[in-house]
């Protein structure tokens, strides 16, 4: 049996492998996950709608792969939308699309080359997640943030979820660096390609000023 992109890339072991997995996946990847009746670009949209204010701007989608959250947003009036992404093969397929003002080849994880106080909100959509950008990616994407901005992120929350990732929300929280706002239930992901799969999307607003 081929080994799909999804299995390909939670097999990755380190970033080299990642960024080829991503890489050689690039084109297929929207595909195979609209295939797989991926859902969670909907309902990141759909909570922007609630808590990112019209003319909030600039927004950093973080982790964008090839603009699947991004479109929905531009569709909504959302933009001017930086990207950031480790694969420079999924950054190509953003390029295509003329959905961002800026695209960079970034790592979640790392400091990320952006002032302090850049961005009026920040999304997340699948990436912040086991195998892909570890929970110490939400320290940079809270610098990165104005004071007061929305940072929307969809975490697994099933039980092969790693616990590290929800007790790094928390522990920043309890730490005064930022404040839950909403959550959404938890649902199916990837209902019909990775059914034990499922996500919440969380909210939680930028408290830290520096």
């Amino acid at each position: 049996m081929t080994e799909t992109g999804v299995a390909r890339s939670y097999r990755a072991e380190t970033l080299e492998e990642q960024q080829a997995a991503y890489d050689s996946w690039a084109k297929q990847y929207e595909i195979d996950l609209c295939a797989m009746g991926y859902r969670i670009p909907a309902v990141m949209a759909a909570v922007a709608t609630r808590f990112i204010p019209a003319g909030a701007a600039p927004i950093l989608d973080a982790g964008c792969g090839g603009g699947i959250q991004a479109e929905p947003l531009m569709m909504l009036g959302y933009g001017p939308i930086t990207g950031i992404d480790l694969s420079e093969g999924m950054l190509e397929v953003a390029r295509a699309k003329n959905l961002y003002s800026e695209l960079r080849q970034m790592t979640l994880g790392e400091v990320l080359d952006f002032p302090d106080d850049a961005f009026a909100a920040v999304i997340s959509s699948g990436t912040i997640t086991p195998h892909h950008a570890p929970p110490k990616s939400f320290e940079e994407l809270i610098r990165v943030a104005k004071p007061g901005a929305p940072i929307i992120f969809s975490m697994r929350d099933d039980p092969a979820q790693e616990p590290e990732y929800p007790a790094t929300v928390t522990a920043l929280a309890e730490a005064g660096l930022w404040r839950k706002v909403f959550s959404t239930e938890n649902f199916y992901s990837m209902p019909y390609g990775e059914p034990e799969i499922t996500h919440r999307v969380h909210v939680y607003e930028v408290t830290y000023t520096g």
